[in-house]
């Protein structure tokens, strides 16, 4: 006869070997749906990069909790993160590691000009990707997986050169670009519709991403007398202009897309912020269609307020998690189609879909302008592609 002691060793075998089996057969019935991701997670963009992240990493940990079936599995999303440095070069590096860690689809680059470069290697593996990038030689490729999480600079680029000439009445206009993909083709878009509202540009200069110094280019501007300034490139770079444009006694308005309307940009300008205009794909965030959730439950997660990135993102992962139920598949070819003809209601936008080259059917632009130290609303234009 064996004693109790016995019994109740063999009851905690048969419990142990019963849990390992449920186990396994729970880990048989799910499957790991890997997404990459790239963006600038260390170096002065780094604040981009992370706000980005948390958009995506809020979407993939809702959709976990749905245990959504693909592929006859329940999903588990995870996310391949590369750093890319803001570097075109590294991009193309990090996209070929993304591609051979066997991604299901892409949601990134951040930067147009690392965006464009790693654009192909995802296209010659026939992965979906959705970047931030505003650039539009990114779509402009001909590549059937390229898609936006924003509104791109053309459509940005027409709002803000219109807004200059017809709002602050400004005939006369000074280009700066720092010469990356974002900043040259937010420029040149934004020149073009500086001239089709009948104004005219009367300088046009050039710098980097790393420079800090603008006083002699800022002098030369300063001696053609422009009536505004506008600045294509990021807040390092915008904030000290700004201060140095004050310095100098430049009496005309700076005028920047949207990586200047940060809290970085008003940090580094300090009180010379006033009066500095921004252009912003989309609509402030309490105007979104679901933003004041999107706010309050991004606060909960990450206990700290939301970027101008992270309803994109947020929005870009949920495209594509939408297009694998529509599919009911993570597989590539099978959902690409999904997301091409996408029609849903998010957290940015109620109608978000997209046209034949994988640009936002729905043009969304609002102007900001810092008002005692804060960003402040100005105007938002809000349009349908044809």
């Amino acid at each position: 006869m064996q004693s109790t002691k016995g019994y109740k060793l063999l009851a905690a075998t048969a419990a142990i070997t019963a849990g390992f089996a449920f186990g396994a057969a729970q880990a048989a019935d799910t499957a790991v749906v890997k997404l990459g991701f790239a963006a600038p997670l260390t170096g002065p963009q780094s604040h981009y990069g992370e706000d980005m992240k948390n958009g995506l990493t809020l979407a993939l940990e809702e959709a976990n909790k749905q245990n959504i079936q693909l592929d006859g599995k329940t999903a588990k999303f995870e996310l391949v993160t590369r750093d890319d440095q803001a570097d075109p070069r590294t991009a193309v590096q990090v996209a070929q590691q993304i591609v051979d860690d066997g991604v299901d689809g892409v949601l990134g680059h951040f930067n147009s000009g690392t965006t464009i470069p790693a654009s192909s290697v995802y296209n010659d593996a026939g992965l979906p990707q959705i970047a931030m990038a505003t650039s539009p030689e990114y779509t402009d490729q001909g590549y059937k997986t390229t898609f936006r999480m924003m509104t791109s600079d053309t459509q940005q680029g027409a709002a803000a050169g219109e807004f200059i000439v017809k709002d602050l009445g400004a005939k006369t206009v000074a280009l700066i670009d720092d010469r990356t993909a974002y900043g040259q083709g937010l420029a040149d878009q934004v020149a073009k519709a500086v001239e089709a509202a009948g104004g005219k540009v009367i300088s046009r200069e050039y710098t980097t991403d790393k420079a800090n110094d603008f006083t002699s280019i800022l002098t030369n501007i300063k001696a053609k007398a422009p009536a505004a300034i506008f600045f294509g490139g990021l807040d390092a770079q915008s904030g000290p202009m700004r201060r140095q444009m004050a310095t100098l006694g430049i009496q005309a308005p700076l005028v920047s897309g949207e990586m200047t309307r940060s809290d970085t940009f008003l940090k580094l300008a300090g009180n010379a912020a006033n009066g500095t205009f921004a252009s912003l794909a989309g609509v402030p965030l309490k105007q979104m269609a679901a933003g004041e959730k999107f706010e309050a439950d991004y606060k909960a997660r990450f206990k700290a307020d939301p970027g101008v990135y992270a309803p994109y993102a947020y929005d870009g992962a949920w495209n594509m998690i939408t297009a694998m139920k529509e599919a009911g598949s993570a597989k590539p070819k099978a959902y690409l189609p999904k997301l091409a003809a996408l029609k849903r209601s998010g957290a940015t936008s109620q109608d978000i879909a997209y046209d034949a080259k994988g640009d936002l059917k729905e043009i969304s632009v609002t102007i900001y302008e810092v008002k005692n130290g804060k960003w402040e609303m100005v105007k938002t234009m809000v349009s349908k592609a044809d």
